[in-house]
């Protein structure tokens, strides 16, 4: 899984934005996508983004954020970005599936989310699994 966020120390503080770290920035966004504020999130996190762009646990947050948005292709390039930095996140598979579900790429989406799943059975990714596989059953049907 990713690392916290900002695990340097010295950096905690960069990217000051309106007086506001980029800490203090990423844990408003994260409260903001639980009060399910995705649009608020988003824009607490770009500086966040523009100061830390290769922290992997950033552009998790960023990649929800977009999902619960309806962003998707924004959601999908955060979510390979994650992929990238760490290609044994499995939630990062996981939801990059559920970002190319939403966009009805369904053989691309079951490809992900069957590799999250073996990474990590988890019941709600067999359940994405059965949800994508039914999507393409039925459009090979039709």
């Amino acid at each position: 899984m990713t690392s916290a966020p900002f695990s340097d120390p010295d950096r905690a503080d960069e990217g000051r934005h309106d007086g506001e770290s980029t800490f203090a920035a990423y844990r408003r966004a994260e409260k903001l996508l639980s009060q399910r504020r995705p649009l608020d999130a988003v824009q607490a996190l770009l500086p966040v983004l523009a100061a830390q762009p290769d922290d992997a646990s950033v552009q998790l947050l960023a990649g929800r954020a977009f999902l619960d948005s309806a962003q998707l292709r924004r959601a999908e390039t955060a979510f390979s970005r994650v992929l990238e930095i760490d290609p044994a996140d499995h939630y990062a598979r996981f939801a990059l599936g559920k970002a190319l579900q939403r966009q009805g790429r369904f053989t691309e989406a079951l490809a992900q989310l069957r590799m999250a799943w073996a990474m990590d059975p988890r019941p709600e990714y067999q359940d994405a699994i059965g949800e994508v596989s039914a999507r393409i059953a039925i459009s090979e049907r039709d």
